[in-house]
């Protein structure tokens, strides 16, 4: 699929699906709008044209049904996820590059709907990332540090045409985990780390009341139950058993549990990305065992790794190891003396 979070033995079609799941992101976006100002806006509705536009020209290519593919809105899904997982009032052309291996590189060159073997807005945000460096670290201040909020006409100007008077100074800080990152390499111990005005303070798409949203829209799903318990609680209890283990064995180096569970895309990516049933273990133990090795991950590469979040490379990884652990998890069929193939 996209990256979207749906069971397939639920009573809703895709369209119906795909729609629920953007409204449970509402609440996380108009946190983001109060929080860091309308930026955020402009990013959704690119990230969304390009995505539909590529979606139109590769079915096109390939012959398909416009109208049958289109209105599944699964190309939407994932534009939405990929400007939530961004900074906001990034330069235009990283919208169209992560629109453009979102779509047609990690979904439909794998064949289209439910082939792909990769969260395709992953992918689009890992190569953003590696390949951008720069731009993909420059997250809009929240309202409180910022000397400067853009409005929504200096958010497209901003976009389109890049700083103009602005200082970049103005507008953009460090997230908790980038700030914490670069403290923790220049010798600043924990204690002294947590001192600074940015520890704890919202930031980039995972501060804490947008956290909240993200938490607020996953327990919806799981109300609807379009997706199940498994792989959000398997997520984050990971995340926070590995995060408090490595602040056990060295507290001077590592954040705890709490920090990990409201910083960068934990929330976003324990409910909404790691879900993905086209990319996700599918039996029950194997759901578990998939969530608990990216939330482990996440907090690893956070710690240990190049880049701040870790949320994208630890989903990645695990959609790798997903096919085979579901052979590994097949339960007995019942009348068979069962065991592995």
């Amino acid at each position: 699929m996209t990256g979207s979070p749906y069971n397939l033995h639920v009573r809703y079609a895709t369209p119906q699906i795909m729609r629920q799941l953007m409204l449970a992101l509402l609440p996380a976006i108009g946190a983001h709008v109060w929080l860091f100002g309308p930026g955020i806006l402009v990013g959704l509705l690119l990230c969304s044209l390009f995505a539909v536009g590529f979606e139109t020209l590769v079915l096109l290519m390939r012959g398909q049904p416009l109208g049958f593919y289109l209105r599944d809105n699964t190309a939407l899904v994932t534009a939405w996820l990929l400007a939530l997982s961004m900074p906001t009032l990034a330069p235009w052309w990283l919208y169209l590059l992560g629109a453009f291996f979102a779509i047609v590189v990690a979904k439909h060159l794998y064949g289209g709907l439910g082939q792909n073997l990769f969260n395709p807005a992953m992918v689009a945000y890992a190569v953003l990332i590696v390949s951008f460096p720069i731009q993909m670290t420059q997250w809009a201040a929240p309202a409180q540090l910022a000397a400067h909020v853009p409005s929504l006409a200096e958010a497209f100007d901003l976009v389109f045409a890049g700083q103009g008077a602005l200082s970049p100074d103005a507008y953009t800080s460090a997230t908790p985990l980038d700030h914490l990152k670069t403290q923790l390499r220049t010798g600043t111990p924990m204690p002294k780390v947590m001192g600074q005005p940015l520890y704890g303070q919202v930031g980039g798409s995972g501060g804490e009341v947008v956290a909240l949203m993200f938490l607020l829209g996953g327990a919806y799903l799981l109300g609807r139950r379009l997706i199940t318990w498994h792989i959000p609680v398997a997520f984050l209890a990971a995340v926070a058993v590995t995060a408090s283990l490595l602040q056990w064995h060295d507290p001077a180096q590592h954040a705890g549990a709490l920090f990990h569970l409201a910083s960068g895309g934990a929330m976003l990516g324990a409910f909404f990305i790691a879900t993905d049933p086209v990319t996700a273990a599918s039996t029950p133990k194997g759901k578990l065992l998939y969530a608990a090795g990216a939330g482990c991950l996440t907090v690893i590469i956070r710690a240990f790794g190049n880049f701040p979040d870790g949320v994208a490379f630890a989903i990645l990884l695990m959609n790798i190891a997903a096919p085979l652990i579901d052979v590994y998890t097949q339960p007995r069929v019942f009348g068979t003396g069962g065991g592995k193939p």
